[in-house]
């Protein structure tokens, strides 16, 4: 588990797919959260069925961004 997801709050028209992927790495409240992590595999996976483009995925060790 390299990569970290992040929420562009701004962005996300809270559709829900994230948790529906995901639902042990986000939380569906006015917008998606974060709350936890998972395998990279499964976070792309969560990142690419946002209907918004709202998830970032960041390799945790050098702070870059590797989705989208």
């Amino acid at each position: 588990m390299n990569y970290l997801a992040e929420v562009d709050v701004d962005a996300c028209a809270a559709h829900g797919d994230c948790v529906d992927v995901a639902p042990d790495v986000f939380a569906l409240d006015d917008v998606a959260r974060v709350i936890g992590t998972a395998s990279d595999e499964l976070l792309i996976e969560a990142a690419e069925s946002c209907p918004s483009a709202a998830i970032r995925i960041v390799d945790r060790r050098s702070g870059d961004q590797v989705f989208p």
